[in-house]
């Protein structure tokens, strides 16, 4: 007869800290879905527009190398299994942004931020902390989260250039499953944040998007 193993704290985290070098390095990601370019012509960008283009994608990759952080870092501290298989099915999610935007990168012939190690650690630890406070605030801090990556998504879309069919094709599948996520994330109980917890929250997110855009 097998038995099934269970799993500690501390194998969560080890498990956890493996699936980093994925979002991170970009090794085993593979995405669930199909690309939602893959259907969009070629784009004929010139240079100014490709590098505009690259910049806000690039900044996209690494919200989503943030976004698979929090997930796991909140999933690791998460109380109740339900909300804990929610965080990792949300993460799966995330993982076809991050592979759907690695590839609109080469295709633009540009490259990820160098800091999404930086980046990763950061949101990891905030994940956990926010798990930590209790599942309620934890799915707070997802709907938060989400309805910022949601807004930065509307301003990406207004900026993308004009000929970007493939980029906008992306950014609208990556807004619509955002916004399932702060649904999801409300109806199984978040609370709502403090006002200055999510000003903090804004000013993180400035400082990572503004960065990410060069580097």
């Amino acid at each position: 007869m097998t038995t099934q193993r269970r799993y500690t704290a501390l194998d969560r985290l080890v498990l956890r800290l493996d699936r980093a070098i994925a979002p991170v390095f970009g090794a085993r990601a593979r995405a669930a879905r199909d690309n939602p370019a893959a259907a969009a012509p070629p784009d004929s960008l010139e240079a100014p527009a490709r590098r505009h283009a690259a910049g806000l994608i690039r900044v996209d990759h690494a919200g989503e190398v943030s976004a698979q952080a929090l997930y796991q870092g909140q999933g690791l501290t998460a109380r109740d299994p339900d909300i804990r298989a929610g965080m990792e099915a949300s993460a799966a999610e995330e993982i076809d942004h991050l592979v759907w935007c690695g590839q609109r990168l080469r295709e633009l012939d540009s490259h990820p931020s160098r800091l999404n190690s930086l980046w990763y650690l950061g949101s990891f630890s905030l994940g956990a902390l926010a798990g930590l406070c209790g599942d309620a605030w934890s799915l707070g801090f997802v709907a938060e989260t989400e309805r910022q990556v949601v807004a930065h998504l509307d301003a990406h879309l207004a900026r993308l250039p004009a000929g970007d069919e493939r980029s906008r094709r992306i950014l609208v599948q990556m807004r619509a499953d955002e916004q399932h996520h702060a649904t999801v994330a409300l109806e199984a109980g978040a609370r709502e944040l403090p006002a200055p917890v999510r000003r903090i929250m804004t000013l993180c997110s400035r400082v990572m998007t503004t960065t990410a855009y060069y580097f």
